[in-house]
């Protein structure tokens, strides 16, 4: 049997799948005839992604910092073979010197805790010849200045991955940890800063770009595909933690 005819029969959720990675992600694996379920908490963002993919996508609102709205969407999604965390929350971002004035606690919510809930509460309804695939960041594996907090919500994140594989198996659980991608998650910064600091960044890259998120919908694609590959954290950085 073919990957893709394999794929056809498969129904992914992907939380965070209205916009940035996670649409991304969505989009692809619509794009090969899967059925995806999105979560989102944005209505109108998440109807408009919907709206877009077309076919046998649906969405359904959460909020994954809530355990209840969590349940409700597994109990709402119904049988699914494979999920795909996406959500976070900005903060953790900063020199050293600012982080006891910096809510990382709320950085944790955001992206540790949400993922391993969210894990958790699938479990009654995730295939057994499933798969989890989590998304991370770069800043675990690299050693950039600032990124003191950012590295230690998602390097707490990837340090899950691998007990979680074993203990899970025979489902496969996997990350892939994004480099510097051009989403939104960089509005919140002056759009001449925003600038600046994606000319230093591809400047910086290896390959001489930023990611995009196309990129890194394509690398959990082929781990979520890929039915011999678990326990990983794969990077997508353009070789950015090299440097």
């Amino acid at each position: 049997m073919s990957a893709s005819s394999t794929m056809q029969d498969r129904h992914v959720a992907v939380l965070g799948g209205s916009a940035g990675i996670g649409f991304a992600t969505a989009r692809l694996l619509a794009g090969r005839g899967v059925q995806v379920t999105l979560g989102g908490r944005n209505r109108d963002r998440l109807e408009a992604a919907v709206k877009e993919l077309g076919g046998t996508a649906r969405g359904l609102e959460v909020d994954a910092e809530d355990v209840g709205a969590l349940r409700r969407f597994f109990s709402e999604a119904g049988p699914i073979s494979d999920l795909v965390v996406t959500v976070t929350r900005r903060g953790g971002a900063g020199p050293a010197a600012e982080l006891a004035d910096t809510d990382l606690a709320g950085a944790f919510l955001g992206k540790p805790v949400a993922h391993l809930r969210a894990v958790a509460l699938a479990l009654p309804t995730l295939a057994e010849d499933g798969s989890i695939t989590l998304v991370t960041a770069g800043s675990a594996q690299a050693a950039l200045p600032g990124t003191a907090g950012l590295a230690a919500v998602n390097g707490a994140l990837e340090a899950a991955v691998r007990p979680l594989a074993v203990e899970l198996a025979p489902r496969r659980v996997n990350a892939v940890s994004p480099g510097v991608i051009e989403t939104g998650w960089w509005d919140e910064m002056p759009e001449d800063a925003r600038r600046a600091a994606f000319d230093q960044f591809a400047r910086r890259t290896p390959v001489r770009r930023n990611g995009r998120p196309d990129d890194v919908a394509a690398a959990i694609v082929a781990v979520l595909e890929n039915s011999f590959i678990t326990g990983v954290v794969l990077p997508c950085d353009g070789g950015l933690r090299l440097t």
